[in-house]
């Protein structure tokens, strides 16, 4: 039997996803209290890997067990051996043609980014920070220039291990209000540290640093060193993964603004 998972997770108490020696990792957490409910080993595949400090509220997993248990003890049974800082939030029965990876057909991020002179106190580690003003329209023009199927190996990480960095970006949609810029990042799939690398060259565009040509620029030199730094992984939600319809499984719900 096939199962998938919807997983939200505080990025901040655990040291990324993927399973590390130390223990350390989401997915380490989670496979010991699965194993625990399911009476064996567990190996769960999930939708998107995340970073130390990456937070999610649409992870989705999926595993195979023999274990015959009701869909309550997948949940509450396994939050009951979760740390805290994340929950499984539902369970659903899939077909064996379902995979968490490679069935999604795409992936959306939200970063939230407060613009303010003091950095912040109540929602420390909840959203990035800059501490001047920035351009909501100058950015707009930027980001509008990575629409669509791109190398994008000037926004990749220098460890990144996908085999192409051609991506197609559908949506890269900001707004904002009193100070919070909320960006929203649709794409098939991501490279690593893609989406903090996009947010940083975006926050340099809306700084006056550079005009929004610059992101074109920066696209088309297929160079890291050309962009901007990397931006700080406290802002940044796994906000949902897209699958088709006939695999019944809920939509994920958006990131909560800070505090």
């Amino acid at each position: 039997m096939r199962l998938a998972l919807g997983i939200e997770y505080d990025g901040r108490a655990f040291c990324g996803w993927q399973t590390q020696p130390s223990g350390c990792g989401v997915e380490d957490a989670l496979e010991a209290a699965l194993g625990s409910i399911a009476g064996h080993p567990v190996d769960v595949i999930c939708a998107g890997r995340t970073d130390t400090g990456v937070h999610a509220t649409g992870q989705v997993v999926h595993f195979d067990t023999a274990a015959a248990r009701p869909e309550t003890a997948w949940t509450r049974g396994v939050n009951a051996f979760l740390p805290d800082g994340v929950s499984v939030l539902w369970c659903r029965a899939v077909g064996e043609d379902f995979h968490a990876r490679y069935a999604a057909r795409s992936r959306t991020y939200r970063y939230l980014l407060l613009s303010r002179p003091a950095r912040p106190g109540l929602s420390k580690g909840r959203v990035g920070w800059y501490h001047g003003p920035l351009s909501e329209v100058a950015m707009r023009e930027a980001a509008g220039l990575l629409i669509g199927e791109h190398d994008f190996s000037a926004f990749r990480a220098a460890e990144c291990q996908a085999a192409t960095p051609v991506r197609h970006l559908t949506a890269l949609n900001l707004h904002e209000r009193d100070g919070l810029f909320v960006f929203d990042i649709t794409a098939n799939a991501f490279l690593q540290h893609m989406v903090r690398n996009i947010v940083g060259a975006l926050v340099y565009v809306g700084a006056g640093r550079h005009p929004p040509s610059w992101m074109s620029e920066v696209l088309a030199s297929r160079d890291r060193r050309v962009a901007a730094p990397t931006f700080s992984p406290d802002g940044l939600y796994l906000w949902k993964v897209d699958y088709d319809p006939a695999h019944g499984l809920p939509e994920a719900s958006p990131p909560p603004g800070p505090l």
